[in-house]
């Protein structure tokens, strides 16, 4: 297994300007990337921000030309780049991801656990495959699909060793959803990323404090409630095959934290 340095990036939405918040997502990826990480996984619908009003009207497609410099950001730093969109799959509205791999196409994850509510607006998804990064699987997960642990159970039986969460949180539900998290990462021996919002949307707070935990299920590293931020992670490759179980298993710390910016 190789080394591998992971962002997570708690960003701020900015609703109905899409390419403003594209190109704060480029600018963010190269600065993970800049910190030497091969993977950025931003908030649920981080590229409209997250709201139940969205319709048809306001699916990103992925050939949409306005998201072309994230191809580009991917393609130049050698980074994969998770962005939360709505996406439209037979005239019907998801809650899903955009995943930009270097040099791949475009590749999308749509939810399909939703958040009660969610459903007058959108309709489950499917779900989609885990990502292979420098011998790493990644599993991506959205907001509500953390409170069943058959997702995580799931992802742990494809083999997944990173569990990549893109959230929107509300300080009510912080502490709950977090302890899933946590549970998930010492269960599964997976390493367990979260991103949040650091912005609420006029409607609901959130509760920001993106986080990424350990296969133990130590906190590693945590935002703050407001504000943007980026955390970055490494895992140690093991240094030998002879080693167990316990001690193979990914070995992350502290790589950057960026303070939020006003």
């Amino acid at each position: 297994m190789k080394e591998i340095s992971v962002a997570v990036v708690q960003s701020l939405a900015v609703p109905g300007d899409l390419p403003r918040a594209a190109s704060d997502h480029a600018r963010l990826a190269i600065r993970s990337a800049q910190q030497g990480a091969r993977l950025a996984v931003f908030p649920e619908l981080s590229l409209t921000g997250y709201s139940l009003d969205l319709t048809p009207a306001d699916a990103v497609a992925t050939d949409d030309p306005r998201l072309r410099m994230l191809q580009q950001v991917a393609d130049a730093h050698d980074i994969v780049i998770v962005a939360g969109a709505p996406i439209e799959s037979a005239s019907v509205l998801h809650i899903g991801a955009l995943c930009f791999s270097p040099r791949r196409p475009v590749v999308t994850y749509s939810k399909r656990f939703l958040h009660q509510g969610e459903e007058k607006t959108f309709a489950p998804g499917v779900g989609g495959d885990p990502l292979s990064i420098h011998d790493h699987v990644v599993s991506l997960a959205i907001c509500a699909e953390i409170t069943h642990p058959e997702h995580a159970a799931e992802a742990a039986g494809r083999g997944a060793d990173i569990y990549a969460a893109s959230c929107f949180i509300t300080p009510n539900g912080y502490h709950y959803d977090t302890d899933l998290l946590i549970g998930y990462a010492r269960e599964h021996r997976m390493m367990v990323l979260m991103a949040n919002f650091g912005n609420g949307n006029g409607t609901w707070m959130s509760a920001g404090r993106s986080a990424i935990w350990s296969p133990t299920g130590a906190l590693l590293i945590q935002a703050p409630p407001e504000g943007e931020a980026l955390l970055v992670a490494k895992i140690h490759a093991p240094a030998s095959d002879q080693e167990d179980a316990e001690s193979s298993s990914p070995v992350c710390y502290l790589h950057e934290f960026q303070d939020p910016q006003q």
